[in-house]
């Protein structure tokens, strides 16, 4: 033994090494995709609309750390020179198409949410019933309320028809003076305006306006800072010169490093809609407004006159121009990676966005690294750690899958939906004494089966009555008020015909068809549907 063991070291010693890579760590893709525009005149400050592709961004549901936007835009209060509020008062709506940590029942197919924002994400409003805070304490659950009589707005976000494939879904924002601007607000010296935000659609099963912000949402933190009294969207136009970008906040990836020290990359498959000519739309008709678009002729209206039709003028909107050169910095990391550590990929390498038309936005996609199949294009899924075309800054570069090194054991990772607990319903207050039932429903409860496996409970209010009203610091005259306004509404501006301009090609994505009701017999008018609670399929 004591020959053999000198003879077995020195053959040890002569044989190859083995390579060893290192085992592939989770992290993530994040980051944003930005879509150049022309300014137009600040004077068109009464909100906005546009067009934007739906479409499933990944092919696998990657479970509740999945959070990304598809392409849209925040609108900020505009303020006169030298009249914007000293320090820090940060309040938009943004909110649009995708997916969110706090969606309760997702699917690959995206929901939309309005996102309301309160100075410094002090109240956050995405629907009727659906905010921050809790019912103990809400910070946005009634800061929308219900205005459409045939839209069911379910209290996990909107939902769109399943199977979505780069169809447009047009939405916007325009002012309606459908309340009377207050002196005070909750009993405190400080105004409140009536300019009530509304959600207008244009889907394939949905036209004309479905919800709105109450201006208490804003007014309401005026309370504790009246400095704030004029700087709120209650009273403020809204700045026509908006950023139009697809924020990411988390696509899944794994990393590892061959026995080199090589850094690789793959990220889960992540895929944009294509077209018959092989390119992508993603934003159509974005356009800003001037109050005669729509408020002129409806305070008009609410005053005595003559009926508003409701259709948005289009000599009283300006469409933007979109510009070549929109860019990415969407970064492949580790999870705690800090801002400036964030390494991006070599997105200009397979992607290039330019403007068919001026009022649209759309990428083209190198072939050779890009593959499409049933109306979808999928990204390059695998990267290597290099420099970029400079050769001075870290990037990630594409790999094509045979260049791949077997032993990373990247090819044969699997992204898939992680096993996660049921998710709880949402609901919302079942006390007697709570502004759900006083006054309370006058119909239901009724059952609507979502395409997303989820039950939405809902009842038919009075309009005045809904709990949003109810909390919108509104005196029972005033509430009576606009229950006349509405009931106008509800009789002149239907469903099924124009508001917001059509896109000038291309196809409607449908919310889900669950969604869209038909009012019970006797509340065609002055009542609305309203979700209760919201659960899987038993």
């Amino acid at each position: 033994m004591k020959r053999l063991l000198p003879l077995l070291s020195t053959a040890l010693l002569t044989l190859p090494s083995v390579a060893m890579s290192a085992e592939p760590q989770d992290g993530e893709m994040a980051g944003y995709l930005f879509a150049p525009t022309e300014r137009v005149p600040e004077e068109f400050n009464a909100g906005f609309s546009l067009y934007a592709a739906a479409w499933p961004l990944v092919d696998t549901y990657p479970g509740h750390r999945f959070q990304t936007g598809l392409c849209g835009t925040w609108m900020h209060p505009q303020y006169e020179e030298g009249k914007k509020p000293e320090g820090k008062c940060y309040t938009d709506i943004e909110g649009g198409l995708g997916w969110w940590r706090d969606t309760h029942f997702p699917t690959t197919t995206p929901k939309f949410i309005m996102g309301g924002v309160g100075p410094n994400f002090s109240f956050i409003a995405n629907g009727p019933g659906y905010g921050a805070g809790t019912w103990e304490k809400p910070r946005g659950q009634y800061g929308v309320a219900q205005l459409s009589p045939w839209l069911l707005f379910p209290l996990d976000g909107l939902n769109l028809k399943q199977g979505a494939r780069g169809e447009l879904f047009g939405y916007g924002y325009l002012p309606l003076p459908l309340t009377n601007a207050k002196t005070t607000t909750a009993g405190k010296n400080v105004p409140t305006g009536n300019q009530c935000w509304t959600l207008f659609l244009n889907t394939g099963n949905f036209k004309g306006p479905a919800a709105f912000f109450t201006p208490f949402f804003w007014s309401q933190a005026k309370i504790d800072h009246p400095e704030w009294a004029e700087a709120l969207l209650d009273t403020r136009p809204a700045g026509p010169n908006k950023a139009i970008q697809m924020e990411t906040q988390h696509v899944p990836a794994i990393l590892t490093k061959d026995a080199s020290g090589k850094e690789f990359a793959r990220v889960a498959p992540t895929s944009f809609p294509i077209g018959s000519d092989g390119t992508s739309t993603v934003l159509h008709r974005l356009t800003a407004y001037k109050k005669a678009a729509l408020w002129d002729d409806v305070e008009k209206w609410f005053a005595g006159g003559a009926a508003a039709d409701g259709a948005i003028k289009a000599e009283a909107s300006v469409v933007h121009p979109f510009r070549s050169g929109g860019g990415s910095n969407w970064s492949i990391y580790p999870p705690g990676t800090k801002r400036e550590e964030k390494v991006p990929l070599a997105w200009n390498a397979f992607a290039t966005s330019f403007a068919p038309q001026p009022n649209t936005f759309a990428y083209k996609w190198d072939a050779q690294l890009t593959r499409s199949a049933a109306g979808l294009v999928t990204l390059p899924e695998y990267f290597s750690l290099g420099l970029n075309a400079n050769g001075k800054k870290p990037q990630w570069n594409v790999l094509p899958p045979k260049e791949v090194p077997a032993e990373l054991g990247l090819t044969k990772h699997q992204f898939t939906t992680p096993a996660e607990k049921p998710q709880e319903p949402r609901t919302t207050p079942d006390d007697a004494a709570s502004a759900w039932k006083k006054p309370g429903p006058v119909a239901g409860p009724f059952k609507a089966r979502l395409g997303d496996g989820s039950v939405v409970t809902y009842y038919w209010y009075r309009f005045a009555d809904q709990p949003a009203m109810m909390n919108a610091d509104l005196t029972d005259a005033e509430r009576e008020e606009v229950q006349k306004r509405v009931e106008k509404l509800h009789r002149a501006w239907t469903k099924d015909r124009n508001y917001l301009t059509p896109p000038d090609f291309g196809s409607l994505a449908d919310i889900d068809p669950a969604l869209i009701l038909t009012p019970p017999k006797g509340f065609e008018i002055g009542y609305v549907p309203i979700a209760t609670r919201q659960e899987l399929e038993k």
